[in-house]
Formats: C-alpha cells, sequence, structure tokens
C-alpha cells in the first residue's frame, strides 16, 4: 500500500509572485491605522484589478463582493521610512496610493484629492502608503520598515 500523499494541485499552497502591501507611519493611532489601510488599498483595488480574486458565496447561496486574491501585508516605519519608501516606488513605477496627514481633517473625496494636489511631491506629509508589484520590488520599496505589530 502506498502511504506517499498525492500530489493534488488544487491542495498545493498558493505562491504569489506579486505582493500587496501598505506602510503605516509607526506613530498613527488605533483608529487612525485602520482608516488608512482600508483608504489606500481601495486604491489599489480600483486600478489594479488583477488583485481582485472571484466573487465569494456561502452554503446557502447569498453573494458576497470579490476581494483581494492575495494576503495584504502591513509594515510600519518613521516618516523618514515612508518618504524613502514613497521615492522608491515612484522610481520603480509601481502602482501606489498615498494618505498625507492632512487627510485625517477633511471629510471628502473632494477635499482630499484638494489637500493632495496642493502638496509638491518632495513635501507630501506622508502617513501611509500601499503599493503593489513583483515581490522582490516591493520588498525592496519596503526597505528600513517592519511587519506591523
Amino acid at each position: 500500500m502506498n502511504t506517499e500523499p498525492h500530489a493534488d494541485p488544487a491542495a498545493a499552497p498558493v505562491r504569489f509572485d506579486t505582493k500587496i502591501a501598505v506602510l503605516l507611519r509607526a506613530d498613527l493611532a488605533p483608529w487612525q491605522r485602520l482608516n488608512v489601510t482600508a483608504f489606500l488599498v481601495s486604491g489599489l483595488g480600483s486600478q489594479v484589478p488583477e488583485v481582485i480574486g472571484e466573487p465569494y458565496q456561502d452554503a446557502d447561496g447569498v453573494s458576497y463582493l470579490p476581494m483581494f486574491r492575495q494576503p495584504v501585508l502591513v509594515f510600519e516605519g518613521t516618516g523618514e521610512t515612508l518618504t524613502a519608501a514613497h521615492a522608491r516606488a515612484l522610481a520603480r513605477a509601481l502602482p501606489r496610493s498615498v494618505f498625507t496627514s492632512e487627510l485625517f481633517a477633511t471629510g471628502n473625496d473632494r477635499d482630499n484629492r484638494a489637500a493632495v494636489r496642493a502638496v509638491r511631491t518632495a513635501g507630501l506629509d506622508l502617513v501611509g502608503l500601499a503599493v503593489y508589484g513583483p515581490r522582490n520590488g516591493v520588498d525592496k520599496v519596503l526597505k528600513g520598515a517592519r511587519m506591523h505589530r
């Protein structure tokens, strides 16, 4: 009797050659971390369709919206770490979204966009950055950041 497990491709762990990552400034309050993360990843989901999986359905046939097809890794770092990561993401032309400190004082999308538009790239007071791309490219962008605790 053969006791070796058979290779079932459907049961094999899924490995992604891409990465979705969020980098948050370490001094944010817990509610800010959650809010910033939600805003940042919504940008990726809206502009990078390949990150979205298939819709969900429970055993009763109730349908649910599709979500990202892969995990979102959350990192933290200093303001300097965010600035450096932002510059590396721009240099690599990776899809990205930003959240600046000014957005905590606005209450709608129009004002959010105006607040970002009012500041030159080098002057952005970043509190969060989301980036998507090849694993090794995203890892290089996040150099100096640590996994969120």
